[in-house]
């Protein structure tokens, strides 16, 4: 699913027409438009963090673009997935702890080292990266729609289990 503007004529025709769904408009990116396009109670999105920067920053606009999708994205080293309105993970002493705010929000918590209680996040001010789990559970209620999470890919487990049952 996407604009297929840089897929090879070789790749077109070993995948073949029929497993292509192309969205021609070239104002979003290929994630954004899988993201938006595909029905899916819940979805997991490997490959698509790490490589450039600006495509990194992109898939991250659209998890805040989007929050009624639920999630996750599977990089090298962390998953990161938008925070709905409250939260519990299962996190262990030690665990890093990373909010990153994509718009002005707030977040109360529990079991973090740096409590976020009365904290204005926001994406040109205080943010919140590499946070320590005290004691699990981790919970965190959010004011609104804007924060980013971010854990160790080890915490996979967490995330998925947090988010489905948040759902």
């Amino acid at each position: 699913m996407g604009d297929f503007d840089s897929i090879t004529d070789h790749a077109r025709n070993t995948i073949g027409p029929a497993r292509l769904f192309p969205i021609l408009e070239q104002m979003t990116t290929d994630f954004d438009k899988a993201l938006r396009s595909v029905d899916a109670p819940f979805t997991l999105a490997l490959g698509f963090a790490g490589a450039r920067i600006d495509h990194g920053l992109a898939v991250l606009n659209s998890l805040v673009r989007h929050p009624d999708r639920r999630c996750l994205v599977i990089g090298p080293r962390d998953v990161v997935f938008h925070a709905p309105a409250r939260l519990q993970l299962a996190l262990r002493r030690g665990d890093r702890f990373s909010l990153f705010p994509m718009a002005p929000v707030t977040a109360e918590s529990t079991g973090l080292d740096w409590p976020t209680g009365g904290i204005a996040f926001a994406p040109h001010g205080m943010i919140g990266t590499s946070n320590r789990v005290t004691e699990g559970p981790v919970t965190l209620a959010m004011d609104g729609p804007g924060m980013l999470v971010i854990l160790p890919r080890t915490r996979l487990d967490a995330a998925l289990t947090a988010l489905l049952a948040a759902g």
